[in-house]
């Protein structure tokens, strides 16, 4: 069950990073629009994801606006994790997965919030680059089992505006949530448009009762 979200005093800014990271911000003309949300622990889902150009903006992004202040992770797979760039993966927020086994995905994601104060853990709930039919659920399912809201952020290439919308707790609702975060997504222009997908979930009751 999810408890109440608790909040967070804002923090003082900008260490040097951000002071950095505003300046690029200003050169490649893009700007942060909402504000970090000033809650302890939360998942991010970043959307639309179509193009290598989303997580050099992201960095940016999220420095300039004081998000990534905090401890905070994303998912990759670990064959990326060997020398000599592992190291420096690890470094920039990399949490090495292993796809072959996808069933331990979850459950491991989760046990990273506990045993932290405070986390971000930053998913693209497309999942690839390429266009897609549906969205992976793991986010859903990773924020549920650690008790923590979801944020949504989305890039719009034609605006150049990162948005970061409110919180979302999960109810167990998968309709009734999607349908909310579908909303916060309208209108967001990819870099590449006709790589994106229809924001839904695959049917996973179809698919376990087909296995029976």
């Amino acid at each position: 069950m999810i408890e109440p979200i608790p909040t967070l005093a804002p923090e003082p800014p900008h260490s040097l990073v951000e002071r950095i990271a505003n300046a690029l911000l200003k050169l490649i003309r893009w700007r942060v629009v909402g504000t970090e949300p000033q809650i302890p622990k939360f998942v991010a889902i970043v959307a639309p994801h179509t193009s290598n150009w989303d997580f050099p903006i992201g960095l940016i992004c999220g420095f300039a606006s004081g998000f990534l202040r905090r401890p905070y992770g994303f998912m990759m797979k670990d064959v990326v994790f060997r020398w000599p760039v592992a190291g420096l993966v690890r470094r920039i927020g990399g949490l090495p997965i292993d796809r072959s086994r996808p069933h331990d995905i979850v459950p491991r994601m989760a046990a990273v919030f506990p045993a932290r104060g405070r986390f971000l853990l930053v998913i693209t709930p497309e999942g690839t680059r390429k266009r897609t039919g549906y969205w992976k659920s793991g986010f859903y399912r990773i924020a549920q089992a650690a008790g923590v809201p979801i944020v949504p952020i989305s890039f719009d290439y034609a605006k150049r505006e990162c948005h970061v919308g409110a919180p979302i707790v999960p109810t167990g609702d998968l309709d009734r949530d999607l349908t909310v975060i579908c909303q916060f997504y309208q209108g967001a222009t990819a870099k590449r448009p006709e790589k994106v997908g229809e924001i839904r979930f695959r049917d996973v009751r179809v698919e376990e009762s087909s296995k029976r």
